[in-house]
């Protein structure tokens, strides 16, 4: 049996194809790897700035909600002292309207007062109504030094105290408060004893 004639092909490859230098890949693969590692590097430098980004918002963040603390502490302490502060200043001009009410109301107390004692003049009572003279003298002076024990306690301890040498500083002085209390009261008896010394000479000469 014949056998087959067998046809062999040669493939003919050139010699440029099968040469690769040693220890180098090929341009494509490389430039690839650069392009990639290049990316790589651009995302990391995003995300680092997106994480600086991220810890500035933060400290902001923070740094706003201290200050809106601080904020609300001043906001409650100043809010609390203001109000405070109204309502004694609201006290005080209550108290001083009140007060310069009663001065008013003492003035005119005391100008009537020194009206009357003015009036009189023992010196022109003659004897035949010098008592009943003496009598109304007396009931004047009396009210006159009543009121004015009542205005020097009412007003004591407020500004004008000072009037009748009751102010808060004197009230504290001790001695010299009482000095003054004493001295008070003799210059305002003063008419009283003068008066009674001029009773009693007038009835001497009788």
């Amino acid at each position: 049996m014949p056998t087959q004639a067998e046809h062999t092909h040669h493939i003919k490859i050139r010699s440029t194809q099968l040469e690769m230098r040693p220890g180098t890949s090929s341009p494509g693969i490389a430039d690839d790897y650069e392009g990639k590692l290049q990316a790589a590097q651009v995302q990391l430098e995003k995300l680092q700035q997106q994480r600086e980004e991220l810890e500035r918002k933060k400290l902001e963040i923070e740094e706003l909600d201290a200050r809106k603390r601080a904020t609300l502490s001043n906001q409650t302490e100043l809010g609390e002292k203001l109000s405070t502060a109204l309502t004694l200043i609201d006290r005080e001009l209550f108290g001083m309207r009140q007060e310069l009410q009663d001065l008013e109301e003492c003035r005119v107390c005391f100008a009537g007062h020194i009206d009357k004692i003015g009036k009189m003049n023992p010196d022109s009572w003659n004897r035949d109504n010098l008592r009943p003279n003496l009598d109304r003298a007396s009931v004047i002076l009396e009210n006159a030094e009543d009121e004015y024990n009542q205005a020097v306690i009412h007003f004591d301890g407020m500004r004008s105290g000072a009037i009748f040498g009751r102010s808060r500083k004197s009230r504290r002085g001790g001695d010299a408060s009482f000095r003054t209390n004493l001295f008070n009261g003799f210059a305002f008896n003063l008419p009283l004893v003068i008066l009674g010394a001029a009773a009693l000479l007038v009835w001497l000469l009788k």
